[in-house]
């Protein structure tokens, strides 16, 4: 399948919001102009930016057709309860139009920033996806897990439909919890290639999202300057650091690694190749990041949340020119 006929068959086409540098309130009037668009859905992110929510409550109430997600709310940072009840309220908001992602996140957000022990990742991410399950189903919950426990919670507003469920999965264990006992999984950081490696792993018919950081510039250096400082800061956190050692990359990333291990932040950026950096960033004329995009759906990927990265143009204008052709 080319990438033109993996354009034209594409029912999802998502945007990571809130832009960089856009003012939260000042995205309504992009947001009710992205079904005309063609994209489908806004994706949210949660770092030390926005909470993950609040994001999608002003979307809800702004566009009714746009289906909306957290790609993730970390499972560590909110008691199960409030992470039942933060999920309820988004999709009384949003019914049936909201998706729940969910997933470890990292020790440098749950322990650097947060404070809390980031201990048994996969357990904890299992844990946590039963719990909603039966808390959002409008279920009294007194369970003890293997992480946590809880005593006679039960929502008071119980949404109508429970929203699905996506696990963020970057490895083969997490993938197919994800394509067992969740409703999907949302993954990050990969390339089009890579696509076929994780739906290997989760098979046919779960749904896989992704975000995909895209940068439309045709200036080719300052967009591979920007990917290397992203690309250094990911994927040296052990998760992502074991993802790309399985995906294929442990040593022509080796380099990076060394360096950034020894204090020489300047020397992973160097050290990281142009060929690495066009694989995992999507850059170029915007008509050239939307070819690039739809080589991941060709691939396998059934949602990409494009992340537009700052080219020092108009973000909105940049989201306008990425809409899919129709």
């Amino acid at each position: 399948m080319s990438a033109i006929s993996a354009m034209s068959r594409m029912s999802r086409w998502g945007i990571t919001l809130p832009l960089t540098g856009v003012p939260l309130t000042a995205h309504r009037d992009l947001v009710r102009s992205l079904p005309d668009l063609g994209y489908t859905d806004v994706w949210s992110a949660e770092t030390a930016g926005t909470d993950a929510f609040t994001p999608l409550a002003l979307v809800a109430e702004w566009e009714p057709r746009l289906r909306l997600g957290t790609a993730i709310s970390p499972v560590y940072t909110r008691g199960p309860g409030l992470l039942a009840m933060t999920a309820a309220t988004i999709a009384e908001l949003a019914p049936d139009r909201f998706v729940l992602g969910i997933g470890s996140s990292s020790p440098v957000i749950v322990k650097d920033w947060n404070g809390i022990d980031f201990a048994e990742p996969f357990a904890r991410t299992r844990d946590t996806l039963k719990f909603l399950r039966a808390a959002l189903a409008g279920e009294k919950v007194t369970e003890t897990y293997p992480t946590f426990a809880v005593r006679k919670f039960k929502l008071e507003r119980p949404p109508a439909t429970p929203p699905k469920i996506m696990l963020a999965a970057l490895r083969p264990g997490m993938l197919r919890l994800a394509a067992k006992e969740a409703d999907g999984a949302i993954t990050n950081w990969l390339s089009a290639e890579d696509v076929r490696t994780v739906r290997a792993e989760i098979g046919p018919g779960v749904e896989l999202a992704a975000r995909v950081f895209v940068c439309p510039t045709e200036d080719a250096d300052a967009a591979r300057g920007l990917g290397r400082l992203l690309i250094s800061s990911y994927l040296t956190v052990p998760a992502y650091a074991a993802f790309h050692d399985w995906l294929g990359r442990k040593e022509i990333l080796a380099p990076m690694h060394k360096a950034w291990a020894a204090g020489d932040r300047a020397g992973a950026n160097a050290a990281i190749p142009d060929s690495v950096v066009d694989e995992l960033v999507v850059h170029g004329s915007p008509a050239q990041c939307r070819e690039h995009v739809a080589r991941y759906v060709e691939a396998g990927l059934d949602t990409p949340a494009i992340a537009v990265l700052p080219t020092g143009a108009d973000p909105v204008e940049m989201v306008r020119a990425l809409a899919p052709e129709r």
